[in-house]
C-alpha cells in the first residue's frame, strides 16, 4: 500500500480535530481501487453529512452569519438551507469569524441543510482574478492535455476535503466548487477549466464526498453540459450542479442547458443575486437559491389511527341528522387521542362520539355543541406540537397543518406529508387572510389561529 499522502494526513488530523479524539483512535487510510488515492476506513461513519434528499428554499452569503441571525432566519424565514463559504484561496471571505465545527453542529442540529462552497482557482480568462497576491488562475498551458490544470484540480479538491472535515463536514455531504462567470469562445480557457474541474471532481468523489459544481448558465454550466452531451465518457462530472441564472424564477430550469441533465435530483438554482432581506428584523444581504437534491423532501409514514384515513379535500359540519361516517372517522380517531372518547372508530355520530367532542369543545374554549364545524375542525387537526415547518420539511407536523388548511378553507390538496408548492401556497393565503405575517412559514403564531379554529 503507498505511503499516506500529505493531504490523508490533513483529513486525518481535521477528523482528531473535530471528534477530540486521539490520532490513534482513527481507522488508518486505505488506497482508492487504482492503488493511488488513500482514504480514511472510518470517513463515512465520522461527521455530518448535508444537504441530504431536500427540496425547498435556501439562501448564500459570503461571511456565514451570526447564531442569532441564524436562529431567528429558521423561525421567521422560509428558508431550510444555507450556503457557506469553507474553502479556496480566491473567496472574497477568507476571514470567517462565525464558521466553526460548533457553528456547523449547531445549523444541523436545528434543520438547516448547508451547502458548504469552495472558491479557488478560476479560469484563467476570469478577470476579476487573482484577488490576493498569494492566490491563482487555472493554468491554460496546453502541454499533455492541461496537465497542468488536472494537477490543479487534484491539489485543491484534497484541500477543500481537509478543510470540510475540520468544520466536521463529512463525506456523503456536497462540495461545491464555485467557478466564477468566464469568456465560453475562449478555448483555452475553456478547456483548461473543464480539465480542472474534471480533475476536481474525481478527486473529491474518492474522499468520498459528492461533488457540486456551481457557476453561471452560461459559462460554467454550459460548458460542462455540452461536454456531458457532445463528448461523452471524457471528462469527470459532477453529481450536482449549482446553477447561477438571476431569472427570478424559483425553479431549477434554464434555457441554456435542455432539461433531461441531472435530473432527478441533481439541480439547484440561484435565481436572485445580491439583495437584502430582513426576517424577525434581522436583515441579510443575500443570493436567493431554489433547491431540488436527491430524492427530494421524502415524507416517513404517520403511524396515527392504522386503518383510519385521515386526510381529506374538506371537513363539512358534522350534526345528528348529517354526518359524513368517513369525516366521523377522522373525528372518532382525533378525540380519541385527545382522550375525550373511547369508544369504536366507526363512522356513527352518536350519543357518546357527540359528547365527546363536546367535552372536546369545552376543554379549547369553544361553545360546547352537538354541532362539529369548521373551527372546531380547524383547531382539531392542527392540535399539537407548534413546530416550526416551512417548504421542504417532512416533520409529521406537516400533515396536521395540511389538513388543518384545508378545514380552514385555505387549501384543497392532498396532505402529503411534504411541504410542497400548493402548502406554501395555501399557509401564504390563510397567514394573509388572518394579517399576520406572510412567510409562508408555520410559526408558533401561524400554529396558534389555526388552534384557535380562526
Amino acid at each position: 500500500m503507498p505511503a499516506p499522502s500529505r493531504a490523508s494526513r490533513r483529513l486525518v488530523a481535521a477528523l482528531a480535530l473535530v471528534l477530540a479524539v486521539p490520532l490513534s483512535g482513527i481507522a488508518p487510510a486505505t488506497a482508492d481501487d487504482a492503488g493511488t488515492t488513500p482514504r480514511l476506513a472510518s470517513q463515512r461513519q465520522i461527521a455530518l453529512a448535508t444537504p441530504g434528499d431536500f427540496t425547498g428554499h435556501g439562501f448564500d452569503q459570503c461571511v456565514a452569519p451570526t447564531q442569532t441571525a441564524m436562529d431567528t432566519w429558521w423561525a421567521k424565514s422560509p428558508f431550510s438551507a444555507v450556503g457557506i463559504y469553507i474553502s479556496g484561496d480566491s473567496r472574497a471571505c477568507r476571514t470567517q469569524p462565525n464558521l466553526s465545527p460548533a457553528w456547523v453542529a449547531a445549523q444541523v442540529a436545528r434543520g438547516w441543510r448547508l451547502l458548504p462552497i469552495a472558491l479557488g482557482p478560476q479560469a484563467s480568462c476570469q478577470p476579476r482574478f487573482p484577488r490576493y497576491k498569494d492566490d491563482f488562475k487555472i493554468s491554460n498551458k496546453p502541454a499533455n492535455a492541461y496537465a497542468a490544470a488536472a494537477a490543479q484540480g487534484t491539489v485543491e479538491a484534497d484541500k477543500n476535503a481537509a478543510d470540510a472535515m475540520a468544520y466536521g463536514i463529512g463525506p456523503g455531504s456536497t462540495i461545491w466548487y464555485d467557478l466564477e462567470g468566464f469568456d465560453l469562445t475562449n478555448t483555452a480557457c475553456r478547456e483548461s477549466a473543464l480539465v480542472f474541474t474534471s480533475a476536481w471532481v474525481s478527486r473529491i468523489k474518492a474522499h468520498g464526498y459528492v461533488a457540486g459544481f456551481y457557476s453561471s448558465a452560461s459559462s460554467g454550466i454550459k460548458m460542462l453540459d455540452d461536454a456531458r452531451t457532445q463528448r461523452p465518457g471524457q471528462f469527470s462530472l459532477p453529481d450536482r450542479i449549482w446553477i447561477a441564472r438571476w431569472d427570478g424564477k424559483a425553479d431549477t430550469s434554464t434555457t441554456y442547458i435542455p432539461e433531461d441533465g441531472w435530473r432527478p435530483g441533481g439541480r439547484m438554482k440561484q435565481y436572485r443575486g445580491g439583495h437584502n432581506e430582513t426576517w424577525g428584523g434581522v436583515t441579510i444581504n443575500i443570493d436567493s437559491n431554489f433547491i431540488d437534491l436527491g430524492a427530494g423532501s421524502v415524507p416517513a409514514p404517520e403511524g396515527r389511527c392504522p386503518g383510519t384515513r385521515l386526510g381529506y379535500w374538506k371537513y363539512p359540519t358534522l350534526t345528528p341528522t348529517s354526518a359524513q361516517p368517513t369525516r366521523v372517522k377522522v373525528l372518532q380517531c382525533l378525540l380519541t387521542e385527545q382522550g375525550t372518547y373511547s369508544g369504536p372508530v366507526n363512522g356513527s355520530y352518536d350519543a357518546a362520539t357527540i359528547a365527546g367532542a363536546r367535552a372536546w369543545q369545552a376543554s379549547r374554549r369553544f361553545t360546547p355543541s352537538d354541532s362539529f364545524e369548521k373551527r372546531h375542525w380547524t383547531a382539531l387537526l392542527s392540535a399539537g406540537v407548534r413546530t416550526i415547518v416551512k417548504r421542504g420539511s417532512v416533520d409529521e407536523s406537516v400533515h396536521r397543518l395540511q389538513r388543518a388548511l384545508n378545514a380552514a378553507g385555505a387549501g384543497r390538496f392532498r396532505a402529503s406529508g411534504v411541504f410542497d408548492a400548493k402548502t406554501e401556497a395555501a399557509l401564504r393565503s390563510y397567514q394573509s387572510r388572518l394579517r399576520i405575517t406572510v412567510s409562508g412559514v408555520a410559526t408558533p403564531q401561524t400554529w396558534n389561529k389555526l388552534q384557535r379554529g380562526l
